[in-house]
């Protein structure tokens, strides 16, 4: 829920190690601590049985070629890279150091808020294993969230990338500012985490809407207070003006990205701002950047209703399912189930109670990949008997719990950038209107996904990023690939990004779960890898099979 807490990309560790086994770039969107689970979108599709539709060409083309673009601003554009106040970052030469596993570590300066480039500064960590045979350039990579840290990923790349990309790039990671080692967003204590996180996400009447929206803004105050100045300038603009700087550190003329679920976004403003660095440019699990705070949210709403679906038919569809009847009648249990928890929460195995927001964020972890629908199935046959314990450790695994209580600090730095990023202009109410008309239409859980814009309401910092279409005219092409099954970014928007940019060419996967690329389909890995590594765009409407691999 991606990817900001109120949106959403499970916990840190969960979604590394999951990535890591290709359902990379989990988006977790979340607008308020912990409070909504839940954000993005998903369509379903039917299979297309064996092979890609489309025109694709089969085996592609798998000869090395240099990454062409121009690297020149054109002559009616300012480059920053020109700019003599910001020679300083511009010109860093990276001493990289060992730091395990053939991993390789070091940090770029960059400033607090670009817009007065002379002031405060922070550094922003990287890692690289770098290529083992022909190397054709960096690969940078951002995992989404917003504010997963990347750096993990650098660690596991073996795995992550496969062969073909290890051989010919060295493979980057940022953790973007405020994330991770970079200047992290700071908010709460892990014992306050652990009571916000369990707190009510879906007001009932006015004194607990206050009560909530009170707590949201004590929590956005404590983020400013032990975060200071950066609390305001952790934007996805901002992380594109540092990744360019990050370029130019690493001695490329043009940008190289794989940017997965929030991580598109990155990419996409990248592309707008600096189209004549555009060098090859994967977006995998496609966040649409025209959206509003209510509209992503919606679309999560829509997103993970499917989603739920695909799963309560599966469910039935085996022994052992708590759901029975059709698939609209183990949606009520299930919102029976929900809605109990409002006001009795069910007992575990230790002394935390599974609270409905825990209940919903257990629910929407194991919604991203079809590989936890089993899991997700105990803990709905446990939770049906009296019993939360099961659907408690996978609300963990969403929000970076470990077994001693300690919380990832991507709880903090979710909500921080994606309210800068996507500003809410409702007022709790509105917010209160909206979230019952949606939960009356998407039940069990898009209520309290439309809840979530109640973190970004509340949020002390203003917005510092337009809800607009991105205009990349002038780039080199792009490569969007949409998942029609994706749970947590729609396949609609993939569909909006690679319209947008108009240089984009869409890869379809008929598959489900979270982003495509390494995720079992030979289709679409191989026309990945031939775009990285050749150039080769796979043809106009090429559509990969759910199952191929």
């Amino acid at each position: 829920m991606d990817g900001a807490e109120g949106t959403g990309d499970a916990g840190a560790v969960r979604r590394q190690r999951t990535e890591v086994d290709g359902a990379v770039g989990v988006e977790r969107a979340r607008t308020g601590i912990g409070r909504t689970a839940l954000l993005v979108v998903v369509l379903t599709t039917a299979s297309l049985g064996a092979g890609c539709t489309g025109v694709w060409p089969g085996t592609p083309d798998p000869t090395p070629s240099r990454v062409t673009g121009s690297g020149v601003a054109p002559d009616a554009v300012g480059d920053p890279a020109e700019d003599p106040r910001l020679t300083r970052f511009y010109r860093q030469r990276l001493s990289w150091r060992g730091c395990s596993g053939g991993v390789e570590c070091v940090s770029l300066t960059v400033p607090v808020d670009w817009a007065r480039p002379e002031g405060a500064t922070i550094d922003v960590a990287l890692a690289r294993k770098k290529a083992s045979g022909d190397r054709l350039g960096a690969l940078v990579f951002n995992p989404g969230g917003p504010g997963v840290a990347a750096l993990p990923y650098v660690r596991a790349s073996e795995q992550l990338i496969g062969d073909t990309l290890a051989e010919h790039y060295d493979f980057v990671g940022f953790d973007p500012r405020g994330v991770g080692e970079s200047a992290p967003v700071r908010c709460l204590t892990d014992a306050e985490t652990e009571r916000m996180s369990a707190a009510d996400s879906t007001p009932d009447d006015a004194t607990e809407l206050a009560r909530t929206v009170a707590d949201l803004r004590d929590f956005g105050e404590a983020c400013r207070r032990r975060t200071g100045e950066l609390l305001g300038h952790v934007d996805t603009l901002s992380v594109v003006r540092d990744l360019d700087v990050l370029r130019a550190a690493l001695g490329e003329r043009v940008l190289t990205f794989w940017g997965a679920s929030y991580g598109t976004l990155v990419g996409a403003r990248y592309a707008e701002t600096f189209p004549w660095r555009v060098g090859r440019m994967l977006l995998d699990g496609a966040v649409d950047p025209s959206l509003t705070s209510e509209q992503y949210l919606e679309g999560q709403a829509i997103g993970f209703d499917r989603g739920l679906r695909r799963y309560v038919a599966h469910c039935q569809g085996r022994r052992r399912c708590p759901l029975t009847g059709d698939v609209e009648h183990g949606l009520r249990q299930l919102g029976d189930l929900v809605a109990a928890t409002d006001s009795a929460p069910l007992p575990t195995d230790g002394s935390r109670k599974l609270t409905q927001s825990l209940l919903i964020t257990g629910l929407a972890q194991g919604l991203y990949d079809d590989g936890s629908w089993d899991g997700l199935t105990d803990g709905l046959r446990e939770a049906f008997s009296g019993e939360g314990t099961e659907l408690l450790s996978m609300a963990d695994q969403y929000l970076d719990r470990d077994r001693k209580g300690r919380y990832g600090q991507v709880n903090a730095a979710s909500p921080a950038v994606f309210c800068l990023d996507h500003p809410e202009s409702r007022t709790p109410e509105q917010i209160r209107t909206d979230a019952s008309a949606v939960q009356d239409r998407l039940s069990p859980l898009g209520g309290a996904i439309a809840w979530g814009a109640l973190g970004c309401a509340s949020w002390p910092e203003p917005g510092a990023v337009p809800d607009r279409p991105v205009d990349a005219d002038g780039s080199a092409p792009v490569l969007v690939v949409g998942t029609v099954g994706d749970p947590a970014t729609p396949y609609e928007w993939a569909q909006a990004l690679a319209g947008q940019l108009s240089s984009a060419r869409l890869l379809t996967w008929e598959g489900s779960g979270h982003t495509a690329f390494r995720r079992g389909s030979d289709c679409v890995d191989a026309a990945v890898e031939a775009y990285l590594v050749s150039g080769a765009l796979p043809a106009e409407g090429t559509r990969c099979p759910a199952s191929d691999g």
